[in-house]
């Protein structure tokens, strides 16, 4: 058997107590990984680095084409910058994907919801571009170009079809960022008209989008946005299955990607056992699909598969953290995920 070595970056807070956990699971599986650690965030700063995304840290994931990162803290307002922006610039991760499902005894206001959000992930307003014009006068510069509009687009409708998916939304503010957001509709209907006429298409407003979503989800299959729109949706959706906690995420690029839980550190729960695993487990399942695609190896994706009906059985079966109802510690449902492997 193949063994893939992948950067583990376990994060902030919670982090390292969800890696962990991922950690025991993917033995109990025996999956074909072998970790290589790696520090970024609050963390990266604790170890002795002189900054929050050490060079040693993007070196390893440029060398290994993967990685599983926990969260990583980022101050409100001031202090050190976003570590997930930077780890996504720096490695040109220009597609976030993140999968939103129903799961089996998480009840939620809606059922069978089984949708994707796709994210532009290098651009818009968080190119971080901000001046200050005068005393209480700030700008924010919201960055678009052709290149990357069409990458995504393009990058999305290939996500599509290989996955078999019927339909792709792109939500906008084109009737007043008529240029920013013109441009990125005007080459997601390139990429429809001239590669995917197959697909279905359509285009809604944001605004109006948000409102669809949470009267029924079902109206949706992929939905496409640039950066902060998608940020927001992406959490928007989460809420339909029960939260962060339990909705995956990936950073994906021409050469390497960076799996997540895309939930924060929560550090007022750091150290209590208290945490839910769960979202970093499945974006770990993401992982382990993404190397059988990109490196030709079906052991892979036959420990996916079992790590997800293990996790889905024992949430059947009623096994839940707090989060989600129940009364389980972090160490407890991961147990109750090995059991059932």
């Amino acid at each position: 058997m193949t063994t893939h070595k992948v950067v583990l970056i376990p994060g902030d807070g919670i982090g390292p107590e969800v890696s962990g956990a991922v950690k025991k699971v993917f033995a109990a599986a025996g999956a074909p990984v072998e970790w290589v650690l790696r520090y970024a965030g609050e963390a990266a700063l604790q170890s002795g680095a002189d900054d929050v995304l050490p060079e040693t840290t993007v070196a390893a994931v440029r060398e290994h084409g993967v990685a599983l990162k926990g969260p990583c803290s980022t101050p409100i307002g001031s202090g050190f910058r976003s570590v997930n922006v930077a780890l996504r610039k720096k490695l040109n991760l220009y597609a976030a994907v993140r999968p939103v499902r129903s799961l089996p005894g998480v009840k939620t206001r809606f059922e069978n919801v089984d949708l994707v959000v796709v994210r532009e992930n290098t651009e818009g307003l968080y190119s971080g571009i901000e001046n200050l014009i005068t005393e209480g006068v700030v700008a924010s510069l919201k960055v678009a170009t052709r290149t990357a509009c069409h990458r995504i687009a393009h990058w999305t409708f290939r996500y599509a079809t290989h996955r078999e998916r019927k339909k792709i939304s792109v939500l906008h503010k084109a009737n007043i960022m008529k240029m920013s957001d013109g441009m990125f509709i005007d080459e997601s209907r390139k990429v429809h008209e001239v590669d995917y006429p197959n697909i279905e298409y359509n285009e809604v407003i944001i605004d109006a989008a948000s409102m669809k979503i949470v009267q029924d989800p079902s109206q949706f299959d992929i939905i496409l946005c640039e950066n902060l729109y998608g940020d927001i949706v992406s959490d928007l959706c989460a809420g339909l299955v029960g939260g962060l906690g339990v909705t995956p995420g990936a950073n994906i690029g021409d050469e390497d990607a960076v799996f997540e839980a895309v939930h924060g550190s929560a550090p007022d729960i750091a150290g209590q056992d208290l945490a839910n695993p769960l979202a970093l487990l499945m974006s770990s399942t993401m992982m382990l699909n993404h190397l059988a695609d990109t490196r030709k190896d079906e052991a892979c994706r036959n420990v996916a598969t079992k790590i997800k009906r293990a996790y889905n059985k024992a949430l059947e079966e009623g096994h839940k953290t707090r989060d989600l109802g129940g009364e389980l510690l972090t160490s407890q449902f991961t147990q109750a995920v090995i059991e059932r492997l």
